[in-house]
């Protein structure tokens, strides 16, 4: 059929009177406006056009689109026509009621010469314009009511009945494009969730990454287009805490402990499955759902561990059910990441413990039975030379192998044992504070044990060592001005001693005497001493020793 065909054909059913010049040209309009509109794809874009084109169709002075929420009332209102700064006076926009509910409730068309005059009209507040003529549609998208097209004030008295035709040929037109933008939105929505899960998994899976929790909530954020993401962990018993926060309103509640009953967390936690929140309520983790949410729960080994959470701030359009469902996939695949990286974690950690293990065999079984070998060997030598002096510079020479040994194995102590979750052995607990106390230090204090420390040190004395240990190596940070320091703990038959010595400034410099006082209370506890001296080539010694078997008098704390 011929173009002209098509277009008379268009005019008859559309207008059925006479006059086809002026029909004529409102059916051109009518084809400039639908193709304006169906070109867009951004669905923002598409909203705003719709509406305009609307308003120059039938030469009306304002309009509006109101998008229908999943509840009910209006969830957008595309409006144009008010200057910005009266729409300011005015306030807040519709939400649905008097003729606009009227609509949403029976999506019939409404054309009205005198708007004033029907009683399902509410009014309008104070500021608004005068507004007389009305005309309303439906806008449908495959038989549901996506929203309703407003028009008001026609520039040249009441809406005709062509008008309606040509505002209901224009929502059809309407309904298409939308619906052609919104495929064109999930399109587009998709390929950012599909890139986001990529980036995540990546990023867990490589080799550093430091914090996989926080960079899952940044990489939530920008892909969701959350302003707050707050991932919950359970704390003490009945509680739940947040132990990352990415968004603007972050630091208030980063670490934030809440109940768990009557939470939304909690509640998904329970159960196991994600769900949208549109309004936060009396819910006690309110604080976290600052408008719309998504709350899905987190993974591990098949069982929920946590939730995150994906905040809009009120006002902000709310998450649909297909944002939860890819968030949700999103979230599940850095879940598998997460375990992955986990494993590969623990693999390596694994490997470093066996690598430790080995150079502690390889220390114990060679290193150690050489140098032993070595300084038997230079006794022997020494007890063959006459002059004394150089049987002297001998021995010395045995010391110091003996002093290596004994550092060696501490060494090996360090590397191969573990300590118990429950009750840290003495040695363990004293390498926990050097590895605390030792970057405070120019060089890290050296460390040698010497005799059964472990196995006879009581619990209680075990607690006076460490706290001695700790304010010597304080009072060596504090006055000694020292470069190197040196720990020695030794057992020898029913007594323990430790020794901490500096190359420091020398106990003439030290002015307070109270933490030496407190020393010297817990060594009587068990029968001890403890002394502070100078060192014959500069610095100081101190000295404190205790008794092991002695009841330990009174408490010192």
């Amino acid at each position: 059929m011929p173009p002209e065909r098509i277009q008379s054909t268009l005019t008859d059913r559309i207008f059925p009177t006479d006059g086809a010049p002026d029909a004529e040209v409102r059916l051109r309009s009518l084809i400039q406006a639908s193709q304006s509109v169906v070109e867009q794809l951004e669905l923002s874009v598409v909203l705003r056009r719709i509406v305009e084109v609307a308003v120059e169709l039938v030469g009306a002075r304002y309009g509006a689109l109101g998008v229908i929420a999943p509840g009910g009332g209006l969830e957008q209102f595309i409006h144009v026509g008010m200057a910005d700064d009266l729409v300011e006076q005015i306030g807040h926009l519709p939400v649905g009621r008097g003729l606009l509910g009227a609509l949403i409730d029976d999506p019939q068309p409404i054309r009205l010469a005198k708007l004033g005059d029907d009683g399902r009209s509410a009014g309008f507040p104070q500021g608004h314009p005068p507004m007389d003529s009305f005309l309303g549609v439906p806008v449908r998208i495959r038989g549901v009511v996506f929203g309703n097209l407003y028009l008001t004030e026609r520039t040249s008295g009441a809406f005709s009945a062509e008008d309606q035709d040509l505002l209901g040929a224009l929502a059809a037109t309407a309904g298409i494009a939308i619906e052609n933008a919104r495929l064109f939105d999930e399109t587009q929505r998709h390929q950012r969730w599909s890139a986001g899960t990529a980036e995540i998994s990546a990023a867990l899976l490589a080799e550093r990454a430091d914090d996989p929790l926080a960079l899952l909530a940044d990489r939530m954020a920008s892909t969701a287009g959350a302003d707050l993401v707050c991932i919950v962990v359970p704390a003490e018993a009945g509680t739940l805490q947040v132990s990352t926060a990415r968004g603007v309103p972050a630091d208030g509640v980063r670490g934030w402990i809440f109940p768990a009953a009557d939470s939304v967390s909690g509640r998904v936690l329970e159960s196991g499955q994600p769900l949208l929140a549109t309004e936060a309520g009396d819910c006690s983790d309110a604080a976290i759902l600052i408008g719309p949410t998504m709350v899905i729960p987190l993974r591990s080994a098949g069982r929920p561990t946590g939730v995150l959470t994906a905040s809009r701030e009120a006002g902000r359009p709310a998450f649909s059910s297909r944002d939860l469902e890819m968030a949700a996939d999103f979230v599940g695949q850095a879940g598998v990441a997460l375990e992955l990286a986990r494993g590969r974690s623990l693999r390596q950690r694994l490997a470093v413990l066996e690598d430790r293990s080995r150079i502690a065999r390889d220390l114990h079984d060679r290193v150690i039975q050489r140098l032993f070998a070595a300084g038997m060997g230079l006794q022997s030598i020494a007890g063959s030379i006459e002059d004394p002096e150089q049987r002297a510079r001998i021995f010395e020479q045995v010391d110091a192998l003996d002093s290596a040994i004994s550092e060696i194995r501490t060494a090996i102590f360090a590397l191969s044992a573990q300590g118990h979750a429950d009750h840290q052995t003495v040695r363990h607990r004293i390498l926990d504070l050097l590895a605390e106390l030792g970057p405070l230090f120019e060089h890290p204090p050296g460390l040698t044990f010497s005799g059964p420390i472990d196995l006879l040190t009581p619990d209680e004395l075990a607690d006076d060592l460490v706290a001695v240990l700790r304010e010597g190596l304080t009072n060596v940070l504090r006055h000694a001005r020292a470069r190197t320091t040196s720990v020695a703990l030794a057992v020898l038959g029913d007594t323990i001693t430790v020794d901490i010595t500096d190359d420091g400034i020398g106990p003439a410099g030290a002015t307070r005497s109270s933490g030496l006082a407190n020393l010297a209370v817990r060594a009587g506890r068990w029968h001890g001493a403890q002394s502070l001296t100078a060192n014959d080539d500069g610095g100081s010694r101190l000295r404190w020793s205790a008794m092991f078997d002695t009841e330990p008098e009174g408490v010192a704390r």
